[in-house]
């Protein structure tokens, strides 16, 4: 594992303890060694965390879509930048250039994001783990409802425990280093006619 993601909201939110953990992420993963991919941003969690890896010395890509550039909140001091045509190439490109996937607190974009990189994992397109870090709480009632999806057989309990979770970052990158990936990305159960 060379590249974290981390996804997570454009703004700071309701509670300091949201860039606190932010700040954390960004030193844990640069001081372990780890280069920083996100979404490009100076604003909110995003830049925070972009601005602590850089702090601790360490790399930090970010991906950008132009029309965002545009509107001037684009981070000028990172190592890399990629400017890109959309979402859907940002992601893309996000994806290709990282090891694992970490989402913090955010909001509908940060689940959209970190769902669907845990989806192509499901899906066999990758075998990189995924991560909530579950800040004071924030992510509780969604890991129940996970839960509860795996109860009600949506979703079985192998692409379940494909997500790690926790409220330290430093515990987690060591779960993405221990991870390892269901054998066979069976997910369909088909009907016997």
């Amino acid at each position: 594992m060379k590249s974290i993601c981390v996804f997570c909201g454009s703004s700071y939110g309701a509670q300091e303890a949201y860039g606190h953990a932010a700040k954390e992420t960004g030193r844990v993963i640069a001081e372990n060694g780890y280069r920083l991919v996100y979404g490009g941003a100076k604003v909110g969690l995003m830049g925070t965390v972009a601005d602590a890896a850089l702090e601790a010395g360490g790399e930090v890509i970010g991906v950008l879509p132009r029309s965002l550039q545009e509107k001037e909140i684009g981070h000028e001091g990172l190592n890399e930048l990629y400017l890109v045509g959309s979402m859907h190439e940002r992601k893309a490109l996000m994806a290709d250039l990282s090891d694992a996937f970490v989402a913090l607190p955010g909001g509908v974009g940060t689940l959209e994001e970190i769902f669907e990189v845990w989806t192509w994992g499901q899906l066999g397109y990758h075998q990189k783990p995924c991560g909530f870090l579950n800040i004071e709480g924030y992510y509780d009632q969604l890991v129940a409802f996970l839960d509860h999806q795996t109860q009600e057989a949506f979703t079985k309990q192998a692409m379940r425990d494909m997500v790690q979770i926790s409220d330290s970052p430093l515990d987690l990158i060591g779960k993405f280093e221990n991870y390892s990936p269901p054998s066979t990305p069976k997910w369909i159960k088909r009907d016997e006619t």
